[in-house]
């Protein structure tokens, strides 16, 4: 992965056909996606389950693009190999998913991954301040973690226009998670993030039998932002 700062629309699986997860990603890569975002969730740390480190090494062959894994579970650091192993190249864990989330971020980066960084809505941005230097993705979370087609929190808005402050001219991406659609994503994107994951917002309307609709959907989101 090479940093830059274009807009980079990722979706996430989770809004895609669970029986057909291989054929979902070779679409949505062919119609325009710039990653693929899988969300990790262990029923703990949010209320509700998804995949594990087998699932995202199944899908990795089917990915071409950048597998963007987003780790909802807390504790965190056991799992990191398994993850790293099963083929992310992007590992994010959230600051409020263990006591030190320093030594967090440099595991995830031994493991040869780059280290994203997870806040939910309610959590500030004055912990991010020494962490800086151990982050390649800060991703700020629009919605509370744990479920898909929730509405976007619009408060988060000023933090990703702080974060970008703070960031200056390092090569950390800001990742938007949660409530991404055509209306909000100028939003975030005026404030300065980067990539943007979205579920239904993809996938809607469209199939691995029929994936024109992707492709509109990813479209229309570039559009709304400018690209």
């Amino acid at each position: 992965m090479t940093f830059d700062r274009s807009l980079k629309i990722a979706p996430s699986i989770l809004s895609a056909d669970f029986a057909n997860f291989g054929q979902e990603i070779q679409a949505v890569e062919a119609q325009g996606a710039d990653w693929v975002h899988v969300d990790v969730m262990d029923g703990h740390f949010v209320p509700n389950l998804t995949f594990g480190p087998p699932m995202c090494a199944a899908i990795r062959k089917h990915i071409n693009t950048v597998m963007d894994v987003h780790l909802m579970i807390a504790p965190v650091d056991p799992y990191i190999d398994a993850f790293a192993e099963a083929g992310a190249d992007v590992l994010t864990a959230h600051l409020e998913a263990g006591p030190h989330v320093h030594r967090t971020l440099q595991a995830i980066r031994g493991a040869g991954c780059k280290a994203g960084l997870a806040l939910n809505p309610g959590t500030g941005i004055e912990d991010v301040d020494y962490l800086l230097d151990m982050v390649d993705l800060i991703c700020v979370m629009t919605v509370n973690p744990g479920f898909g087609g929730q509405k976007f929190i619009h408060s988060q808005i000023d933090k990703v226009r702080r974060l970008r402050e703070k960031i200056g001219d390092r090569p950390i991406h800001i990742e938007i998670d949660g409530g991404i659609t055509p209306e909000t994503a100028p939003l975030m994107v005026e404030a300065g993030a980067d990539v943007l994951v979205a579920g239904s917002a993809v996938f809607k309307g469209g199939s691995v039998d029929d994936p024109g609709p992707y492709g509109e959907n990813i479209r229309a989101i570039r559009a709304a932002c400018g690209n």
